[in-house]
C-alpha cells in the first residue's frame, strides 16, 4: 500500500483521540482558553455529565470574525508570538483543541470584542453548518453538543453520566484552585454545583472547593529557593483521607498530576501517616518557564523539571517545616459523643490513700478534689454487656473476681496489664506477649463482618437520631448509587440534599463510632472502585474500612476481663496475627530472651 496524505477531517479525528478522551478533556481545553483570554468570570453548563452538552462562557477579550475562523484551523494560536515554545506561560499553546473537538461534535462559537459586533460560527462534526452575526456581551461562549456523536465506537467506551460529571467537577475544581482571582460557576442539569467569587486568597479558594474544615485543620506552606517558590496549604497528618484524590498540585498555575510531586508529598508525610491514609494538600510551585517543560503530554497534565531533585527536596522540606511549625496541633474535630460522656461528679475519698501521705500531713494529702470522670459505653467486645470499672490507679492490681486462668492452656497467655493505653502485656507459658489492641481488634471485627456478609446476616443498629454527613456532590452520588449494597453491610443511608447523606443505621458490630469518618472513608473507597464491580466482590475493602472505625482505639483503658476476652478471641480467629493493613498484631519475647537480658543465660 502506498503512502498517502491524510485528509484534514481524519487528521482532526486522530488529534481528538489524543486531546479529547472524554467530556472532561473538552471542558478542560475550553476553560483554559477562557483563562488565557483574560476572563475574570467563567460560567460552565453541563447536561448529562457533559455527554449531551458542555458550554463555557467568559468575559475575556473575545474574538473577531476572522479570528474565529482561524481558531478552528489546526495549529493556529494567538499564544505563541514567536518560536520560543520553552518560554510559554499560557495554559494552552498548540492550537489543536478547538478543531479536534469540532471534528467529533457539534460546536457553536459565539464571540465579541469590546466595541465590535458579535459573530457566531457552527461546526457540525467537522463541517461548517452556519455562521452569522449574533448578540452577545463582550467575551466568548463555546457550546459543544453530541460529543462523539459520529464516532459510536468512542461514544460507547465513555462511562456513565454520573462518572463523567465527577471527572468534569474535578477538572473545574483544580482549575478554579489554580486561579483564585477568577470567579467560577458550574451548573449541571440546571442546578448550580460550584460557585466561587474572584479575588479570593489561595487558602480561601482551596477550602471553598474542598472542605470547610480544612482551614482549621491545615498549615500554610511558604518556601523560597533561588528563583523557585513553593506555597500552598497542607492538611495536618490527623486530617487525612482514604484515597489520594485530595492532593492538588500546580506548576506556574497549571494543574498537573506528576509522579515526582506525588512521591514527594508522600515522603514528607511518611513518618506521620499510615500506609493506607493520604494527606490533603494543595501546593503551588512558581518558577521561571525555562526551568520546566510543559510540552511533554498531549493534555499538558504532566511536566518535566530541569532539576527534579531540587523540586522534590523543596516539597519535602517545605511540608515538613510547615508541619513542624504546627507543633502539637491535631485535627480540630472533637467527637460529640465523646464530649457528651464527660460528667461532673462529686469526688469520693481515695480508697488507696496517697503515696505521698505521712502521719503529719494526711489530712492535706487526702483532701478530695472535684474531678471530671469519663464513662464509656458498652464494651466493644462481644459477650461483655456490662460496664466494668477501670483498673484503679497508682499501680495497685485489680482484685480478681474469678480465679486467674492457667496460662499454659492459652497460646497468647493471660493478660497482666496494659502499657501506654495501647499495648496489652500477657504472660504465656514460654514468654511475654505484647498485643497492639487496636490492630488486633480491627482484625477481629473484619473477620466477624466478613463472616456475617457471607452469611447474609449483618445486623444493623438504628441511630436514635439520624446523622447528617456533609460531603461533596460526587461523593454523595457514589454513596447513593451503592446505598442498596451498603445496606447489606448494615449501613443504611439516603440522600439528604445535593451535598449531604442521612445515616439512619450502622453495623451493630461496630458499636458507637465516628459516623462521619466512616461514611467519608467509604465514599473515598468507592471512588477508587471499578463501577462494574459490586461491593460483594470488594467485600474485603468495604469490611476493612468499616472494621477500622469499629475497633477499640489506642488510648482506651481496658480492664483485665476485656483484655483476656480479646486474647481468647484472637486465638480462635483466622489471620489474627496481622491487622487489615498487614502490620503485626502481637509479638512474643521468649522467656530465654528475657533471661539473656538479665544475664541469667
Amino acid at each position: 500500500m502506498s503512502i498517502r496524505r491524510l485528509p484534514n477531517s481524519l487528521i482532526n479525528r486522530i488529534a481528538a483521540g489524543e486531546v479529547v478522551e472524554r467530556p472532561a478533556s473538552a471542558l478542560k481545553e475550553l476553560v483554559e482558553n477562557a483563562i488565557d483570554a483574560g476572563a475574570s468570570q467563567i460560567n460552565i453548563r453541563l447536561d448529562q455529565g457533559g455527554l449531551d452538552l458542555v458550554q463555557v462562557s467568559d468575559n475575556g477579550c473575545g474574538m473577531g470574525r476572522d479570528d474565529i475562523v482561524l481558531a478552528l484551523e489546526r495549529h493556529a494560536t494567538s499564544k505563541l508570538p514567536d518560536e520560543a515554545i520553552e518560554l510559554v506561560t499560557t495554559m494552552g499553546f498548540r492550537g489543536e483543541a478547538l478543531p479536534s473537538i469540532a471534528s467529533v461534535s457539534r460546536m457553536t462559537i459565539e464571540s465579541r470584542m469590546a466595541g465590535e459586533d458579535g459573530w457566531s460560527r457552527v461546526i457540525d462534526h467537522g463541517e461548517l453548518a452556519h455562521e452569522g452575526p449574533t448578540a452577545i456581551p463582550p467575551g466568548t461562549k463555546v457550546r459543544v453538543e453530541q460529543l462523539f456523536g459520529n464516532v459510536p465506537a468512542r461514544r460507547k467506551f465513555l462511562r456513565s453520566a454520573r462518572s463523567e460529571y465527577a471527572a468534569c467537577t474535578d477538572i473545574v475544581r483544580r482549575l478554579a484552585m489554580a486561579r483564585p482571582d477568577i470567579g467560577f460557576t458550574l451548573e449541571h442539569q440546571g442546578r448550580k454545583a460550584i460557585a466561587v467569587q474572584g479575588g479570593e486568597s489561595g487558602p480561601e479558594r482551596v477550602a471553598a472547593l474542598t472542605s470547610r474544615d480544612l482551614r482549621a485543620n491545615s498549615v500554610g506552606v511558604d518556601l523560597q529557593r533561588e528563583e523557585i517558590r513553593l506555597t500552598g496549604v497542607a492538611g495536618l497528618p490527623t486530617y487525612n483521607r482514604g484515597v489520594a484524590d485530595h492532593q492538588f498540585l500546580f506548576v506556574n498555575g497549571r494543574p498537573v498530576k506528576d509522579r515526582l510531586l506525588v512521591g514527594a508529598v508522600r515522603g514528607a508525610y511518611a513518618e506521620m501517616l499510615a500506609r493506607d491514609r493520604h494527606p490533603v494538600v494543595a501546593l503551588f510551585i512558581e518558577m521561571p518557564p525555562e526551568l520546566v517543560d510543559v510540552n511533554v503530554h498531549p493534555a499538558k497534565t504532566e511536566v518535566r523539571f530541569r532539576e527534579p531533585a531540587m523540586i522534590r527536596g523543596m516539597i519535602v522540606s517545605g511540608l515538613r517545616k510547615a508541619l513542624d511549625e504546627g507543633g502539637f496541633r491535631a485535627v480540630q474535630r472533637p467527637a460529640e459523643s465523646a464530649l457528651s460522656n464527660w460528667q461532673r461528679e462529686p469526688a469520693a475519698p481515695d480508697p488507696q490513700g496517697s503515696i505521698f501521705a505521712t502521719q503529719g500531713r494526711s489530712n492535706i494529702a487526702q483532701q478530695p478534689y472535684p474531678s471530671a470522670q469519663m464513662h464509656e459505653g458498652a464494651s466493644a467486645f462481644s459477650g461483655f454487656d456490662r460496664q466494668e470499672d477501670l483498673a484503679p490507679l497508682m499501680g495497685k492490681a485489680e482484685e480478681a473476681s474469678a480465679p486467674v486462668p492457667d496460662g499454659a492452656r492459652h497460646p497468647l497467655g493471660i493478660a497482666r496489664g496494659q502499657v501506654a493505653k495501647t499495648y496489652i502485656v500477657a504472660e504465656a507459658e514460654d514468654g511475654l506477649v505484647i498485643v497492639d489492641q487496636h490492630a488486633a481488634h480491627e482484625r477481629l471485627v473484619l473477620e466477624r463482618m466478613r463472616k456475617a456478609v457471607e452469611g447474609g446476616t449483618v445486623a444493623s443498629q438504628a441511630l436514635l437520631m439520624a446523622e447528617v454527613v456533609e460531603l461533596d456532590e460526587n461523593a454523595c452520588d457514589r454513596l447513593e448509587a451503592r446505598a442498596a449494597e451498603l445496606s447489606d453491610f448494615g449501613l443504611e443511608l439516603e440522600r439528604f440534599g445535593p451535598s449531604a447523606m442521612l445515616v439512619r443505621a450502622t453495623p451493630a458490630m461496630l458499636g458507637s463510632g465516628d459516623v462521619k469518618s466512616l461514611v467519608t472513608d467509604l465514599a473515598d473507597e468507592l471512588g477508587a472502585y471499578d463501577e462494574a464491580l459490586s461491593l460483594k466482590e470488594r467485600v474485603d475493602h468495604v469490611a476493612s474500612t468499616m472494621a477500622c472505625h469499629g475497633s477499640v482505639r489506642a488510648g482506651r483503658v481496658l480492664n483485665v476481663a476485656e483484655m483476656n476476652a480479646l486474647l481468647r478471641e484472637m486465638e480462635v480467629t483466622p489471620h489474627s496475627g496481622q491487622c487489615n493493613h498487614g502490620r503485626p498484631t502481637w509479638v512474643k519475647l521468649a522467656l530465654e530472651d528475657v533471661e539473656k537480658l538479665f544475664g541469667r543465660k
